[in-house]
This record gives C-alpha cells, structure tokens and sequence, in this order.
C-alpha cells in the first residue's frame, strides 16, 4: 500500500499525456488554440495594464562602454518594475535588445555584475550570472527585469521571497509566471516606446534557472521575442518540478495536464530557440531536459524550421555557460 501522496503524484505524471501536445494537422492553428489555454492557465486574463505607465528615468550615468540607465515604470495599477537599460557607447542607430532574468537570487543587480548582499560575488563569479555585462560585451543593448518576489521587488536580502506572493496570487486566479510574463511583455512596450535607438524588431529574452523558466514562458506568449536562450530551465515536469522540491512559483494549477515544457517551446517555434542546460544539474536532470528538447524539435520541424532550434550541454551543473552559449546565440540572433 502507498502511504506517500509524493509518490502518488509522480505515478500520475508518467501516466499522463499532455492534451493540447500536438499530433499533427494545421500547426499555425494548434499554435493559436495552445497560446490561448496557457494564457487562461497563467491568469493573464486577471492582469490588465495599468493606465498610465508612470515611465520614469531616475539616473542615467555614461560608464566605461554604455550608458547605464536606471528606469521604473508602472506595469499594473499599483504595481512598479524596476530595471537597468544598458546602451552600448558604440554609436548606431538602432540596438538590438536583450532581456535577461535572473533565477532565485537577491535580484536583478547579480545581472549586473554589482554585489550588494553577502553571497553575492560567489553567485556572481560561479556560474556566468552577470548576464548584462556579457550582453553590452557582445554589442547588444540589455535590460535587466526585476521579477516579482525578487530583489526590490519582496525579496530579502538572502533571496527571493515567492512562497507567500504565488500562493496569494492563486486565491485571484493569477499566476506568479503569468505575472512575471506579463511585467516582461509591458517592459518591451515601455522601452520600445521611449527609447527610440532601441530597435523593437530585434528581442531577445534569455536567464537561468528561475530566469530561465521565465524566458519559456515570455517567449511562449510575446511574439515580439525573436530569440529565446533559457538556461537551465527546460526539463519535463516529471524529472524536475514533479520529482523533488522546487520555489512555489513554478507551479501552475492543472498545465500538466495540458503542456509539457517541451510543448511550450511550440509556442516559440518556428522564432529561434537556444536551449542551456547543465550535464550534472540535479535540479533539472539531462534525461529530462534530451526529452523536452526532442518534442520542442518536433514542433520546430513541423515548422519547417528545423534549424531554429539548437541545445548547449555544459559540462557541469546549475549554471550558465556563456563561453558556449554566445557564439551560438550570435549565429540565430544575428540572421
């Protein structure tokens, strides 16, 4: 007899098969209905924009290679984003942009390369984390997100808080994720609109771990995001967020019984995907991660965009791997 409703639940994951997966047919329309139902399951519906985004530029420094600006605005009535905009110095007349996320961390200023908590130089140096300062080195513009439950935005100063805000968040029918989306998709509204040097045709979204969970969802749902590079983030439910602990932001109520992470990369399709993942990342272990990659190539196939899609395995854990990562990313962002 089973005594252990964990073991239960993941007796139930191997024996389900997502519905929405798609078995063939109109793949644009499949794309249509998906995009429709993981849009119901994060919420989004709850969300509206706020009014007046109250877009406010409170410092912009001229540093060595860029122009650092430090931006707020207003995502949903009551609710403000912070984030960092970095130009390069390098005059053109348009910037690609790259968005990039951090995972569970004290906040968005680990992209920036800044530490301001104890631990923060170690989470810095000891996985590729200062992703705004790779992303001004590779010649593109950079916004760094504050996502909710993190840094300035209810975090701590040992790390994110998302227990209390996403349960809370359920109450409503809302989704920490499909806020999170929704902040991503404002601040490519917000940005596009005011800073004309930006070029809106041009985005990127990349991040690791919890940022790169992000980076699937916000690619799935915001066509404007050209390039999407999760890392560390894409593994089947059953091998990571059903099979041990994860933050309680990651769980939406009933989507695996529709989705699986690989059939969000079909909502990406046939954009450009560059899977990160980590050989010995125990949190999202490779056999997970080689599956979810094998169905997101379906969907690209089905496409007819079978070179869209590409993976980096690192040879160590839970990390980015930008010596990898970046040619690769230039080869799909570039075109």
């Amino acid at each position: 007899m089973n005594f252990d409703p964990a073991k239960l639940h993941i007796d139930i994951s191997k024996a389900t098969s997502p519905a929405m997966r798609f078995d063939g047919g109109d793949v644009k329309a499949w794309q249509k209905k998906a995009r429709e139902k993981l849009s119901s399951l994060l919420g989004m519906d709850k969300i509206k924009p706020a009014s007046d985004d109250c877009f406010t530029i409170e410092s912009c420094d001229e540093l060595d290679g860029f122009t650092d600006y430090r931006i707020t605005f207003q995502s949903e009535e009551g609710y403000f984003v912070p984030c960092r905009l970095w130009i390069p110095s390098e005059k053109k007349e348009k910037y690609p942009l790259v968005i990039c996320l951090q995972g569970h961390s004290t906040g968005h200023h680990i992209s920036l390369g800044r530490p301001i908590h104890d631990g923060d130089i170690k989470d810095i140096t000891g996985g590729d984390r200062d992703f705004a300062v790779q992303i001004v080195k590779e010649g593109y513009a950079s916004l760094a997100i504050e996502q909710r439950a993190f840094g300035e935005c209810g975090g701590t100063p040992k790390g994110p808080a998302c227990q209390q805000p996403s349960m809370t968040a359920l109450l409503y029918g809302r989704t920490t994720i499909g806020e999170r989306v929704f902040d991503i998709e404002r601040a490519i509204d917000v940005i596009t609109k005011n800073f004309k040097s930006i070029d809106g045709e041009s985005i990127a979204c990349m991040g690791n771990s919890g940022g790169g969970t992000a980076t699937i969802y916000a690619a799935a749902m915001i066509e404007k995001i050209k390039t999407a590079m999760p890392s560390c983030a894409l593994c089947t439910f059953r091998d990571s967020i059903v099979a041990m602990v994860h933050c309680t932001c990651n769980y939406i109520p009933g989507i695996a019984n529709d989705f699986d992470m690989g059939d969000l990369c079909g909502l990406i399709a046939p954009r450009k995907l560059l899977v990160v993942s980590g050989h010995e990342d125990r949190i999202f272990p490779y056999f997970g991660v080689e599956e979810s990659v094998e169905i997101a190539k379906k969907y690209y196939a089905a496409f007819g965009a079978e070179d869209s899609i590409d993976w980096v395995e690192g040879p160590e854990g839970h990390r980015f791997y930008a010596a990898l990562s970046w040619p690769k990313f230039h080869k799909f962002f570039d075109k």
